[in-house]
């Protein structure tokens, strides 16, 4: 039997936009985000915090729970460019074992995120840091860019951008995204050899009728 790590491995290989695609198109994070480390790649299991307005407490509490292979979702009741995530909070969460970490806030200290090693995406890159004072939640839904994220379900997160796949769809999902991309490989040699995706697709019919 295939294990969760196998299968994120997996769904971090075939990539966000192929999960995105062959979920249905569900789960789409619509925000812009900067990959902190040029071309990682993570998957696994959302840990979702919800943070005070402009405050990081919840960070640091969170650092007592997350498990290995666990992604890091950081939200706030308001996105505003205030950093959550500097270089000491990415240190313990990559030796408490965190995949990754998406922040829907600021971070700073990039250069040094970079060299750490942690696969972050973040909305922004600040240094206005963030209060100590505000409790908020751990384990609670979250919303990012328009996408709700419960503790448990299946953050993608590369280059592209991030695809939530909800826990219970998890399977159906990884065995679509293989389809898929097998579908695109070849299609792909198709389109080395010569062909059209204007005829593959079937879309000359749609300008030429």
């Amino acid at each position: 039997m295939t294990s969760s790590r196998e299968v994120y491995d997996e769904l971090a290989g075939l990539g966000s936009a192929t999960v995105y695609e062959a979920g249905g198109r569900r789960g789409y994070v619509d925000a812009d985000l900067h990959q902190i480390v040029s071309g990682s790649r993570a998957a696994g299991p959302a840990r979702t915090v919800a943070c005070g307005q402009d405050d990081n407490l919840m960070v640091h509490a969170v650092m007592a729970e997350v498990q290995p292979g666990e992604i890091i979702v950081l939200t706030m009741p308001e996105p505003r460019p205030v950093a959550l995530v500097g270089d000491l909070l990415a240190t313990q969460a990559k030796v408490q074992g965190a995949a990754a970490i998406l922040v829907d806030a600021s971070v700073r200290d990039v250069e040094e995120l970079a060299e750490l090693g942690l696969p972050i995406w973040a909305r922004w890159v600040r240094v206005k840091g963030a209060a100590k004072d505000r409790p908020g939640t751990i384990g609670e839904p979250v919303t990012i860019g328009g996408a709700t994220i419960r503790n448990g379900d299946v953050v993608v997160l590369d280059a592209d951008g991030v695809a939530v796949v909800e826990s219970e769809r998890v399977e159906e999902v990884l065995e679509a995204s293989r389809e898929r991309a097998e579908r695109e490989r070849v299609k792909r040699a198709k389109l080395q050899g010569g062909a059209l995706s204007y005829d593959l697709d079937g879309l000359r019919e749609k300008v030429e009728a």
